[in-house]
Formats: structure tokens, C-alpha cells, sequence
């Protein structure tokens, strides 16, 4: 788990470079001026921050507790949350708060009490757009978590579908 030294946001010295995924971001460049009031977000035990599909306009940052993004899926009859990845302390979700349709591909609930930060899209997609030395390193490490979770479901899918092959040849 990340120590606190990684959450931006909480002093005047906190910016965006400590947040795991935006370790090449340039330190003097961004600074809580730009997100001078971040909304403080406490979400309870078993809470869910997004649903799949949910429209959001916001960034959020862990600053305590965890939560795990799940692939609701049907299985027969029943309901089930598919495991996909966990975000702790320091660890972003909701980058479709910055990228149109502004619709989360996951859900998002809280495995224990959890305390979030959410940063507005629209100050952040502007702060990119004015700043590029801060705008690339960010998308830089948005494709770097886009392709780490298209990994993980294809991997999902293939072993799913070796699954399908190996009963149907029995």
C-alpha cells in the first residue's frame, strides 16, 4: 500500500506529480491552486462511487481506505461483480471523467470505509490543454492504464473461450 506522501491536494506543497499515476509530471507546475477546492468524497464500506455506464465529469483520488473496479456480469441467474483491479491510497480512478462519454467501463465499490477527493474534469482537462508538459505525461500514463486493463480482459476473454473450446471437445 502507498504511504501518504503520495496524496496530492491535502497542502500548499501537495501536487499532482505524487499521485501514482502521474509520476512525470513536472513538481512547480501543478499545485492545489488549480484545485483549490477539491470535493472531499467519504464513501462507507460496501458503497459504490460509479456504477458501469454512469455518466461522471470527475476525477477522484483515494486519499484513505480502497476500492475495488468490478465487471458486473450475469452468470446464469444470479448477478455477479467480476474482480478487475483495486485503487488505495494515492491511486486515481474515473478517467472517463476526462475523456468523453464521460461513462465508467467498470464499477466501482468500497471494500472498507474510504475517503475520496474528486477533482472536476473540466479544471483538469483545461489545466492539460493549457499545459502540455503537464497535459502528455498525464495521457501518457491514461494509455498506460487503458492498456494494462485491456490486457486484463483479454485475458479474461481468452481463458473464458479456452473454457468454451475444452467442454465443448469433451
Amino acid at each position: 500500500m502507498l504511504g501518504t506522501d503520495l496524496i496530492p491536494f491535502t497542502n500548499d506543497e501537495g501536487s499532482l506529480h505524487r499521485v501514482q499515476q502521474f509520476p512525470d509530471v513536472p513538481r512547480p507546475i501543478v499545485s492545489t491552486k488549480e484545485f483549490s477546492r477539491p470535493r472531499s468524497k467519504p464513501l462507507p464500506e460496501g458503497g459504490i462511487l460509479f456504477r458501469l455506464w454512469d455518466e461522471e465529469k470527475s476525477f477522484f483520488l483515494v486519499q484513505t481506505g480502497q476500492l475495488r473496479l468490478t465487471f458486473p456480469m450475469r452468470i446464469g441467474s444470479r448477478q455477479e461483480d467480476i474482480p478487475a483491479e483495486e485503487r488505495c491510497p494515492g491511486q486515481m480512478v474515473g478517467w472517463p471523467g476526462l475523456i468523453p462519454p464521460h461513462r465508467f467501463t467498470l464499477q466501482a465499490r468500497a471494500t472498507v470505509d474510504t475517503e475520496l477527493l474528486a477533482l472536476p474534469g473540466p479544471t483538469l482537462r483545461t489545466l492539460l490543454l493549457d499545459k502540455p508538459e503537464v497535459g502528455y505525461p498525464v495521457a501518457s500514463n491514461l494509455a498506460r492504464i487503458v492498456g494494462e486493463r485491456l490486457t486484463i480482459f483479454q485475458t479474461m476473454w481468452i481463458r473464458e473461450l479456452q473454457r468454451a473450446v475444452e467442454s465443448q471437445s469433451a
